[in-house]
């Protein structure tokens, strides 16, 4: 019987990681699975001193992993003698394409690939759970599964990532709160999909560092994206220099202070996309104004954003979709980078109002107690813990909501 779920492992520099990942997937409640596994690493890197560590650490795990029979195992070796990736075709992005374009050569269109990283740890009804999910969702495109970023014994690693997942929750609630079909967190750690869904959209784009995004932003586009399942993926909090920006780049900048990538953004500047999309419909009539429209005509270098639009769709609903298809996370992103400069408040104020704003109810007087002056830098990390936690928990409510409401059932 051919594998339910194929999961697409990049490993570079992986080998301590990889025993705690293999039992995570031997305590899997769903056991209907293969594991497709791609240690890369480029073949320039064996002439190079300073990488000698990562290319031995990548050949014992491809020792490691041909010697591990428990579990259906496929490798694809991009990491022996001869084997490594040319100068100008390599990375996470490259790992995870060749990956998922050989799972669906095997795999059936409603086989589901999981896409996985060897640092993140995953509970036993992970993949029962992605299951159940598209069971009942069986049109769906695809799937962004919650995180919750492990912490350590380093305290100042801890701040770091504490400060890092603070802001992706921030973004994501506020995308959320106003409704937005691109509030999907992209880790490459935590979505799945259908077979059909990949080969709809034309698979992975294999960018330098975000093929995580841009991937999920193909399948916002060309259908509905789920957001929310009764499991959760729990990612390493290591700093890493592997990939241009995510989880390891904005720790290693965090480091330095810098944090100029991954502000806070008020919660006002969310209100403004959302009057930009709540307007896609009137659009179709007219040209009325829209927040956004100064920064997407110097965007895009069009006077009239909407008229070629309305020109080449008659009908509003097709319309509207390519409204949203053109203003996509990537520009909403832009935007508010943008918008973020006029903004007069810092980062930690943006974040206390955010809070007092929208769960005010939720925090109790110790809580709000500590907001008072609050700093990034100097509040005790326990106390980022609780602001994490409280922002997953009304995360999870709100994509929940979001997966139960009508324009999600009607988009089926």
């Amino acid at each position: 019987m051919k594998s339910q779920f194929h999961l697409a492992l990049p490993v570079l520099n992986e080998l301590e990681n990889l025993p705690a990942l293999l039992d995570d997937l031997i305590q899997q409640e769903k056991q209907n699975f293969t594991l497709w596994v791609c240690v890369n690493h480029y073949e320039q890197w064996r002439n190079l001193p300073d990488k000698q560590a990562q290319v031995s650490n990548n050949e014992q795990s491809l020792a490691y992993l041909k010697s591990f029979h428990d579990i259906d195992i496929r490798l694809i070796d991009k990491a022996s003698p001869g084997n490594g990736w040319p100068r100008k075709k390599g990375g996470v992005g490259w790992a995870r394409k060749t990956l998922m374009d050989t799972i669906i050569k095997e795999a059936d269109d409603n086989s589901l690939i999981v896409s996985m990283d060897a640092d993140t740890r995953y509970p036993n009804n992970y993949l029962s759970a992605i299951g159940e999910k598209f069971k009942h969702h069986p049109k769906a495109m695809g799937l962004a599964i919650p995180y919750f970023h492990r912490l350590s014994n380093n305290e100042e690693n801890n701040r770091l990532i504490l400060r890092y997942e603070i802001y992706m929750r921030n973004y994501a609630l506020n995308m959320l709160r106003i409704g937005n079909p691109f509030a999907y967190s992209a880790l490459g750690s935590a979505m799945a999909f259908p077979v059909w869904a990949y080969k709809k959209v034309g698979g992975l784009t294999p960018v330098v560092s975000g093929e995580d995004f841009y991937f999920l932003q193909k399948l916002v586009k060309n259908g509905t994206v789920m957001f929310w399942v009764d499991t959760t993926a729990r990612p390493s909090p290591r700093l890493s220099d592997r990939v241009i920006f995510g989880t390891g780049p904005a720790l290693i900048k965090g480091l330095s202070g810098d944090w100029n990538s991954y502000p806070i953004y008020h919660h006002s500047l969310f209100e403004e996309v959302k009057q930009t999309f709540v307007s896609f419909p009137l659009l179709f009539e007219k040209d009325i104004p829209t927040p956004m429209d100064g920064f997407l005509k110097k965007q895009f270098n069009e006077e009239n954003i909407w008229l070629p639009l309305r020109n080449n769709f008659k009908d509003r609903k097709n319309f509207v979709s390519a409204c949203i298809n053109k203003v996509d996370g990537l520009r909403i992103l832009q935007y508010l980078r943008k918008r973020q400069e006029s903004i007069p408040l810092d980062n930690n104020q943006n974040l206390i109002d955010f809070l007092f704003t929208f769960y005010n109810e939720q925090m109790d007087g110790s809580f709000k107690k500590h907001c008072k002056d609050f700093d990034f830098d100097g509040v005790a990390v326990c106390f980022l813990d609780l602001i994490r936690e409280l922002m997953f928990e009304q995360e999870m409510i709100m994509r929940r909501q979001y997966d139960q409401e009508e324009r999600f059932k009607n988009a089926e």
